[in-house]
């Protein structure tokens, strides 16, 4: 006998899904029988639409006032590539020179090669000063001329600048950065990266021009015995001091870079073979002298130095000039190192 359909009394009712309250926190949980049970709209589901629901609460941002734009140029193509010069000044002189502001050390810069003046109006006006090898904005030579943000300057045949007006914050980053990637974290000399790319540039403009250059390579004797008998802080100690010494021995034109570890080198523009080995000794005479103390103890140092000259080297070259200088101070130290060879 076919059986019956089931009639709707055995179908449990469709109660419709309504929101629960929010548990009140400050009572503990609920137990799971009252969780379960249906509840009344809540008071504070009274103004919302049926299809809202109350998210958690999101802090609103702070307001941060915008800094001050601050006007800089950044070295986009030479020797310096990524350096920073701000422009905090009513009247800038760039150029190769002491007087210069921006002091751009770079052979095709005028000693007094441009201007930027800076108006009551808040403008930056860009002025070439005579010149010998121009002044160029986007490509186009110039006298007299206002910048905008965003502009390149081209001053002689290598180095290109961009004119920027950038947040604080952002200029002190790039000026870091640059310091980061050309100096000696621990002496604050320039590292060897920069070394070998200034001592490229210089050897061009030697070759080019007729000029004379030369190299002092010194190394530290025995420095291992310092690390080993009073620890490496008191080896980085003797690194820092040894190069701040020799900081204040040469011109303000040489270029002083440590090398690697305990061996450091300058770049020496303009004066004669002779005169170069006078550098030198002036350097080893003035690390001699050096009473470095460290705890209760006074260290004492000595280098040993070599020396060469662009003059010298058949063929002229880089590698031939680092090399002359390499095998002097090695000839240096055999011959009892504290000495110029």
């Amino acid at each position: 006998m076919p059986k019956s359909p089931p009639s709707t009394a055995e179908f449990p009712r469709v109660v419709p899904i309504r929101t629960p309250t929010p548990p009140d926190l400050s009572r503990g949980v609920e137990s799971a029988d009252r969780a379960s049970e249906p509840a009344a709209a809540p008071e504070w589901l009274a103004d919302e639409r049926p299809t809202q629901r109350a998210g958690p609460s999101v802090p609103a941002a702070p307001v941060v006032a915008a800094p001050q734009d601050v006007p800089v140029l950044t070295v986009l193509l030479g020797l310096h590539a990524g350096q920073v010069f701000t422009l905090d000044r009513d009247e800038t002189i760039l150029g190769r020179g002491r007087e210069a502001h921006v002091d751009i050390d770079d052979v095709g810069v005028s000693r007094r090669h441009a201007r930027v003046v800076r108006t009551d109006a808040g403008r930056y006006l860009l002025e070439d000063l005579g010149s010998a090898n121009g002044t160029f904005v986007n490509g186009r030579k110039v006298h007299r001329v206002e910048l905008a943000s965003g502009d390149r300057v081209q001053a002689g045949p290598g180095l290109v600048l961009r004119f920027r007006l950038v947040a604080a914050d952002e200029e002190a980053l790039a000026h870091k950065l640059y310091e980061g990637s050309t100096r000696d974290a621990l002496t604050g000399l320039y590292n060897r990266k920069y070394a070998g790319e200034r001592l490229a540039t210089e050897f061009a403009y030697a070759q080019r021009h007729g000029t004379l250059l030369g190299l002092v390579l010194f190394d530290l004797d025995h420095f291992k015995r310092v690390n080993d008998s009073f620890g490496h802080l008191a080896g980085d100690g003797v690194l820092r001091v040894v190069a701040a010494q020799v900081k204040t021995t040469i011109r303000s034109e040489d270029v002083l870079a440590r090398y690697g570890g305990e061996e450091f080198v300058v770049l020496v523009r303009g004066i004669e073979h002779r005169n170069v080995g006078v550098l030198a000794e002036r350097i080893r005479s003035g690390v001699e002298r050096l009473s470095i103390p460290w705890e209760s103890r006074t260290l004492k140092m000595t280098v040993s130095v070599g020396v060469a000259s662009l003059s010298e080297c058949r063929p002229a070259s880089v590698d031939a000039l680092v090399a002359v200088a390499d095998e002097r101070l090695y000839r240096a130290k055999a011959q009892g190192r504290n000495r110029v060879c």
